[in-house]
């Protein structure tokens, strides 16, 4: 086999990977439309010092959800750059939390989603923070990105934000029926049962995809906890909506998913009455 079809493969792979959770390709392409802003946190060695009128530090989380952004990606053409890393964010909130004129942080949303435990690592930062965390969705904060802001002490969103999409996926493409017409024959060289598992160009067993349900309804179930606990919503409210679907804001805020709708005004207003001083925000 070429090597450039062994790389269009490699390369299919990765992009399965990244919507491990995501909502509908429409979506993602709408998110992109709208975002490619590429690893804004602060930097790791900042002190915030040079920001001396800032009492409030805004925060992006736009495009894909990953738990870190390659070294190389920066420099490589085909990668796709409207992504976000997890720990770019939680490094920002740390910074944040450590500078004493920092009264406040805002996180503005704008994703599809991503990876789970990107989503878990962030929600963790932010239930963690000493100093209030405000989240405002934009367009949609959905799947990943809606888990990883769950724990924020106060969700604003627009009365047509995308919300939610409690859920979780690794659908992929298979490429069996048209490797066997492009005259490829895929050779099993594994050791271990399912080593070689989710693999698009062998077909799926049952006994391989029961596998991977039973740890897809294992970070379902999780994602489902995280929202009843950060959201004081009971389990079996969220599981009666937590069909994989976003939810516009004015039912996002009667399902509890948020608690205001309002836009960036709202949110400096409500951040104004919490450190009772007017916000100056810096956003990263």
């Amino acid at each position: 086999m070429e090597e450039s079809t062994y790389r269009e493969k490699f390369n299919l792979l990765n992009l399965i990977l990244i919507a491990v959770v995501s909502v509908v390709v429409g979506n993602l392409i709408f998110a992109s439309i709208f975002g490619h802003y590429f690893n804004r946190s602060l930097p790791e060695d900042s002190t915030l010092e040079e920001l001396e009128d800032c009492s409030v530090i805004g925060i992006s989380l736009r495009g894909v959800l990953l738990t870190y952004i390659p070294d190389h990606s920066e420099n490589d053409s085909s990668f796709d750059h409207n992504v976000v890393a997890s720990e770019s964010i939680i490094q920002s909130i740390k910074q944040a939390n450590q500078d004493e004129k920092i009264k406040a942080i805002v996180v503005e949303v704008d994703s599809s989603g991503g990876l789970p435990v990107a989503g878990e690592e962030i929600a963790t930062a932010i239930g963690n923070s000493d100093k209030p965390v405000v989240a405002l969705i934009r367009q949609i904060g959905a799947s990943a990105s809606y888990w990883a802001i769950s724990s924020a002490d106060r969700i604003f969103a627009s009365k047509n934000s995308d919300v939610g999409s409690i859920g979780v996926t690794s659908s992929y493409l298979s490429g069996e029926e048209k490797n066997k017409k492009d005259g490829y024959t895929y050779e099993q060289l594994s050791v271990g049962k399912f080593k070689d598992s989710g693999s698009p160009d062998k077909t799926l067993t049952k006994e391989e995809k029961s596998l991977f349900l039973r740890d897809i309804n294992i970070v379902y179930n999780n994602f489902i906890e995280t929202v009843s606990k950060n959201r004081r919503i009971s389990i079996d409210e969220v599981k009666s909506f937590a069909d994989g679907s976003t939810v516009l804001g004015e039912r996002a805020k009667s399902l509890g998913l948020i608690d205001e709708i309002g836009g960036i005004g709202d949110v400096e207003r409500y951040i104004e009455g919490k450190i009772g001083e007017k916000p100056e925000i810096c956003w990263y």
